[in-house]
């Protein structure tokens, strides 16, 4: 006798619901949940206050007829726009203390490396996937970030008392802002692996960072050619230098030779212009930066900052991939 199976008496088995992410994709996302939870809010929270603080800015302007009438002296001053340069200018450090440098240190210190690796999974295929969901974290915050920031100073620059060419501004607008928060993970990441121990490692990377944040400003006068421009030694600075970043000054004679700028700056005015007479001085000569460079500059830098980021994640590859992690 056979025995017919209607669909109500059929035993059904369903498929699990599939993740979103699985393996070892799952795995990292999992491991570092809170870091990436905590970036995800520092962008969150950074940019809900950056369109606040615009906004604040611009109502406060209006109400002061700004720019049908000038700002008295100082510009524009307030606790939020200092609290916000701060914090910008801090956040390449802090990814690369506390993102960058326990990223491999951790793993290594507790022993989390050596368990993941001795599995299925290659120690260059881990290392690529916690490489790529870091550098893609950092560049996705420091990106929302950098483009807000950017979309309130351009329009409102002059009232702004840091200058276009200080690291206020210049490193926490356009391309270079998500570039330098890579490097200096990149360079916390490198440093714990080779430390192996989370402490030290941050305590390392902060130092380095602190450092490269001094250097790199100094830096930004060599990413662009400068200008020079002369006009004459009576007449008042154009108004083409107002946004120019002044590298050097000197006092020029007819025939295009230079003199230090303080040559005639004698005690009295009759022997200042008895020096201006004796050398044939006639033009104020300034070297400088153009506001207009300032996006090439910006571009240049980054530049220059990604290729590094790609040595030292070139390197930490390569060192994971050759040597066991212990």
């Amino acid at each position: 006798m056979s025995t017919t199976l209607t669909d109500a008496s059929r035993t059904t088995h369903q498929e699990p619901g599939r993740r979103l992410l699985g393996g070892l994709n799952w795995l990292v996302v999992r491991q570092h949940r809170a870091a990436l939870l905590t970036l995800a809010a520092v962008a969150v929270l950074g940019a809900g206050w950056l369109v606040y603080q615009r906004g604040r800015m611009a109502q406060i302007l209006e109400a002061a007829g700004w720019p049908d009438k000038p700002l008295p002296q100082p510009t524009f001053s307030s606790g939020g726009v200092g609290l916000t340069l701060t914090a910008l200018g801090m956040l390449p450090v802090l990814l690369a203390v506390f993102l960058g440098a326990p990223l491999i240190a951790a793993d290594q210190e507790h022993g989390t490396a050596r368990l993941v690796t001795t599995q299925s999974v290659s120690r260059r295929r881990w290392i690529t996937a916690k490489l790529a969901w870091c550098y893609g974290a950092v560049l996705v915050a420091a990106s929302v970030l950098s483009a807000l920031f950017t979309w309130w100073w351009k329009p409102y620059r002059s009232v702004f008392q840091a200058h276009w060419s200080e690291g206020a501004i210049f490193d926490n607008t356009g391309p270079v802002l998500p570039a330098l928060c890579l490097f200096l993970t990149a360079a916390g990441i490198t440093i714990g692996l080779l430390l192996r121990r989370v402490l030290p490692a941050m305590a390392v990377t902060f130092v380095f960072s602190m450092c490269v944040e001094l250097v790199w400003e100094r830096m930004h006068s060599l990413l662009a050619t400068a200008r020079m421009f002369s006009y004459p030694l009576d007449d008042d600075r154009p108004a083409r230098l107002d946004e120019a970043y002044e590298l050097d000054r000197w006092i020029g004679s007819a025939d295009g030779h230079l003199y230090g700028w303080g040559l005639c700056a004698e005690e009295t005015e009759a022997a200042s212009n008895a020096c201006v007479k004796e050398h044939g001085i006639v033009d104020n000569v300034i070297q400088y930066l153009g506001f207009d460079q300032m996006p090439a500059m910006q571009w240049t830098g980054a530049g220059i900052l990604l290729a590094a980021t790609a040595v030292l994640t070139a390197f930490t590859v390569w060192r994971v991939s050759r040597r066991p992690l212990r």
